[in-house]
């Protein structure tokens, strides 16, 4: 499960950034084309197709050894987030618990100072820290509506993707990334389809805008997204990959100003530059970091090595 080194580009960076950007339009997906009050059925659909097609397609099973982990991940990454994020999606309007996901860095930086006592740069801290109040300045505005059970299920999926996003990089298995992403996303599937048969009624005859709507979650928000998110996890340091989820309620802030005509008040205007400012520090803080020399012997597979005394970012 070793991952050679390398250096993070900013094409690498940009790859990835597509995934959350692609998540950001479940919320407007979800509440504009899918049938009402089924998200564990949205996210199961979401993720078996895309499973089913990569996993008989590459037709590549990964080692024995490595199937505990993976469903670990599958549950972290795929299962609990998508059921959390769909349940999130329905019950709050306008992806307001999307904010609650801006700590996400904070929560990487927490596992990783937690379980191998790297403590976080300052100013990797304190850019995540800024794209929290970005966030609050963006989403929390006195309309706002709450849902306890909605904030709980954004609280809960930020930290199953949080958790996921830090265990997937030291865990990662001998397979090609799409194979990795297949199989996570066929165990993740399976994991939902219980959930949507016992507590989401049946779906309703689907018209034709309902199916495009499921069919693009599948294979644009799960099967493309995961690809590119699972490749940038292999490139991009814990915490730096995790600052661009960030942009996923960033882009669900802006597709409903754009297709929905919601308003941006200058506090909103102001939050949106305040996140962009911080997913950049976090991208030059952690390609500083990867930039400087270890001078200690190599780290275990999936670790990359620190230099003693330093507390920069993963």
């Amino acid at each position: 499960m070793h991952t050679a080194p390398h250096r993070a580009s900013w094409i690498d960076i940009v790859l990835t950034a597509l995934a959350p950007a692609i998540w950001g339009s479940t919320y407007i997906v979800t509440t504009a084309l899918l049938p009402p009050d089924r998200p564990f059925t949205a996210a199961a659909l979401r993720c078996l197709p895309a499973g089913m097609l990569l996993s008989c397609y590459l037709r590549r099973l990964p080692q024995r050894s490595a199937w505990g982990r993976l469903a670990v991940l599958a549950a972290l990454n795929i299962g609990c987030f998508q059921a959390l994020l769909f349940v999130a999606a329905y019950r709050l309007p306008g992806g307001v618990a999307a904010v609650v996901g801006a700590i996400q860095p904070l929560l990487v930086m927490g596992l990783a100072w937690a379980l191998e006592r790297r403590q976080p740069g300052k100013l990797a801290m304190g850019a995540a820290v800024l794209g929290v109040f970005g966030m609050a300045a963006l989403l929390l505005s006195p309309g706002s509506a709450w849902d306890a059970p909605g904030i709980a299920a954004a609280l809960t999926g930020a930290a199953c993707m949080a958790s996921g996003t830090y265990l997937a990089r030291r865990w990662r298995p001998e397979v090609p990334v799409l194979a990795f992403t297949g199989w996570q996303l066929l165990a993740g599937g399976l994991m939902l389809t219980p959930l949507a048969w016992a507590f989401d009624p049946p779906l309703p005859p689907l018209s034709g805008t309902q199916l495009l709507g499921y069919a693009y979650l599948s294979l644009i928000g799960a099967l493309a997204a995961y690809a590119l998110w699972f490749r940038g996890i292999s490139r991009l340091s814990p915490v730096a990959l995790s600052s661009l989820g960030l942009l996923s309620p960033l882009t669900a802030v802006l597709l409903g100003w754009v297709l929905l005509g919601q308003s941006l008040t200058v506090w909103s205007l102001a939050g949106l530059l305040t996140v962009l400012g911080s997913i950049l520090a976090l991208q030059w803080a952690s390609s500083n970091a990867g930039a400087t020399p270890s001078a200690r012997s190599p780290a275990p597979p999936g670790i990359e090595s620190r230099a003693p005394g330093s507390s920069g970012l993963l």
